[in-house]
Parts: C-alpha cells; sequence; structure tokens
C-alpha cells in the first residue's frame, strides 16, 4: 500500500509517499504562494514518485459535520467548500489542493483528514462558549480546536516512547510552530485546548495575536474606526511575534534576546508566558500531568524556547535535563530521570498520522 499525503500550507504544499512500513520513499515541497501550487509542478512531482495506491489529504476545518476522516466525493467536496467561511485561510488551500490532485489522480481513492476531528469528542465544559443558546445553535458556535492530527501522533508517538498504554497516560502535546496550540490529552483523547472557533484563539503565534480580550477589538472597532477586515488582517498577519519584535522568525528572535534586545526580550517573554500557563491549564484539565510533549518547528528546533517554559514548571513536576535538551536529536525524552513527570521532543508526523487513519478506516 503507497499513500500519497498532501498538506496544503499558508506558502507550501507539501507531498509525501509513505510505503506499507511507514517509511517516506518520496517527497516534495513545492511553493504554493497565495496557497496555490502551479498544478503542472504538482503533476511532475506526483508522476515521479510511480505507484499511488490511495491519496490523504489534510483538511483544517471539518465543522460539526465530519468528525472522522471521509472519502472524498462530490458531495463531500461540495460540503466543505461550505465550510470555508469558518476557516477562511485555511480552507480554500486545502480545496485547491484536493481539487489539482483529484485531477491528476482521478482513480485513486482520496480521503479527507480533519485537524478538527481529534478534538471533536472534548467534554462540553471545555468546548462550549458562554453564549446565548440561539446563537450556539444557529452557527454552531464552539471550541473546535485545530492541529489534531500533529496533537493525535505527538500523544501517540509519546506512549510508544515511554512503554506506556496511550489509556493510562495524561499527556500535554505543545504544537508549536507558525501556528501554534497546545492539547491535553486524557487516554488517546482530546479532552482540551487552546485553539478554539478559529485558530486565532490561544498562544502566541508567528503572526497571529492569539487570545485578546474581545471587548478590546469591540473597541477598535467602535471608537477607532478600525473595519472588520482590517481587524482581521492585523491580528493573523501582523500581531504575534511579528507585532512585537517585527519578525516571525523565532530563531532571530533569540539571537536578538541574548544580545539583550528589549523588543526580543518582550516578545520571547509573552510567547513564553502564554505556553507555561497554557500547560498548567491542561493539566488542570487532566487532574494531573503524566507527560510533556514538543513539537511542530519551534518546539523540535528551539532548545532555549523549551528551557524557558520548562524553568517555571517545576510544580508539576517538570524538570527538564539541559544536557540532553540541548544536545540530542530526533524523538527522544529530555527530561532528568528523578522528575515525576516525563518531557519528551518529538518530530511532527502528520503524514503518519493522515496515513494510519486511511488504513485504520479500510477506505482503501
Amino acid at each position: 500500500m503507497r499513500i500519497l499525503v498532501v498538506n496544503a500550507g499558508s506558502s507550501s504544499l507539501k507531498l509525501r509517499m509513505l510505503d506499507e512500513d511507514d517509511r517516506v520513499v518520496a517527497t516534495e515541497d513545492l511553493p504554493a504562494p497565495r496557497g496555490r501550487a502551479e498544478e503542472e509542478r504538482v503533476r511532475r512531482a506526483i508522476e515521479g514518485f510511480g505507484k499511488v495506491d490511495a491519496v490523504g489529504h489534510r483538511v483544517v476545518h471539518g465543522g460539526t459535520e465530519f468528525v472522522d476522516p471521509v472519502l472524498i466525493d462530490a458531495d463531500v467536496t461540495a460540503r466543505l467548500r461550505s465550510r470555508t467561511e469558518l476557516a477562511p485561510l485555511h480552507q480554500p488551500k486545502s480545496l485547491a489542493a484536493l481539487d489539482a490532485v483529484n485531477r491528476i489522480l482521478p482513480e485513486a481513492p482520496a480521503v479527507a483528514c480533519f485537524d478538527t476531528a481529534f478534538h471533536a469528542g472534548m467534554p462540553p465544559a471545555a468546548s462550549t462558549y458562554a453564549l446565548p443558546p440561539e446563537w450556539r445553535r444557529r452557527w454552531s458556535l464552539k471550541r473546535y480546536g485545530f492541529h489534531g492530527l500533529s496533537h493525535a501522533y505527538a500523544s501517540r508517538r509519546a506512549a510508544e516512547l515511554l512503554v506506556r498504554r496511550p489509556e493510562d497516560l495524561r499527556v500535554v502535546t505543545c504544537h508549536l510552530g507558525a501556528g501554534a496550540s497546545l492539547a491535553a490529552v486524557l487516554g488517546g483523547r482530546s479532552v482540551d485546548t487552546t485553539m478554539g472557533f478559529t485558530p486565532l484563539e490561544g498562544l502566541v503565534m508567528a503572526t497571529r495575536s492569539g487570545s485578546v480580550d474581545p471587548g478590546l477589538v469591540l473597541w477598535l472597532e467602535e471608537h477607532a474606526g478600525t473595519p472588520p477586515s482590517e481587524l482581521a488582517a492585523t491580528l493573523e498577519h501582523r500581531s504575534g511575534l511579528l507585532g512585537l519584535a517585527g519578525t516571525a522568525d523565532m530563531r532571530i528572535i533569540l539571537a536578538r534576546a541574548d544580545t539583550g534586545d528589549a523588543e526580543a526580550e518582550l516578545a520571547l517573554g509573552v510567547y513564553v508566558h502564554r505556553v507555561r500557563a497554557g500547560i498548567a491549564a491542561m493539566a488542570a484539565s487532566l487532574g494531573g500531568l503524566d507527560a510533556v510533549v514538543f513539537t511542530g518547528g519551534v518546539g523540535e528546533n528551539a532548545p532555549a524556547v523549551r528551557e524557558r517554559v520548562c524553568a517555571g514548571l517545576a510544580f508539576l513536576g517538570v524538570q527538564l535535563d539541559p544536557d540532553l535538551n540541548g544536545l540530542g536529536t530526533g524523538d527522544r525524552q529530555i527530561g532528568s530521570e528523578s522528575g515525576p513527570t516525563r518531557l519528551l521532543v518529538v518530530a511532527a508526523r502528520e503524514d503518519l498520522e493522515i496515513a494510519r487513519s486511511l488504513l485504520l478506516q479500510e477506505f482503501t
């Protein structure tokens, strides 16, 4: 079984071919300006991969309807398009990739796997906004959560590394990349997360603000005359690390902070504060903590960020080993052996989670 995994990002289209042993046997990252890759380049890449038995697409938003992987047909595609307004920055890119690959591989069964699905079973106390019921019913206003494919894989991989059953673990997974979110995973299931109705809620991100007081947004609209389109563009594209330090690149911020740059120090401080507070909140949702997992571009590759985050979590049994944190590579433990809470770094592998979803659902 050879599965092509399609992951449409904000500026690139990632193609991964996995064989029956979960090995990546072919890979291509294509530029996708404005969320669309040139179809002829996609065709050449896929044809160069050889035989494709099935295709798995990462789709950001499944709404309340799609809470499991689903075989894609014309009806499913139309229903996904109707949910574009729930994720206007992400859904069109996924759908554009879906359309292009379907034209290239019309005979291959294709399955959509949703970033929201892992969080679909969160308890009502965690997923419900304190809004009037008529609002919640009419517009399906709730906390959906995102990065579910990454959180699902990271928590499952943590159990493997710890030689524990997922059912026995209370894990906080930290997906820290351009987008960032945390999840509380109890017995292999998400019970809380930091993102909500949109991927804007929660942690400080590369260009996204994360949570801000809704009254602040209303004040800007009413008293400063800021139109909704400008508010949305600013919160999504000109805030976060970029708004605090003038750059969205964590590597640059860390280097500047080492020189005493005040803006970089503030950006790093705000970022770490949100992550640290979020981990504590997730631990409260779990009723305790067995492991913390770092994944994503920043989570995997920024030891200094992990060190700063863990420095304030000793009360949760978190004890970072500086040598393991700074020198190791690959999936590994980075915590002190004497600490009651395990600390791990796990490479983000949404491709494996998508392939696993296809095989478990037996769509192929």
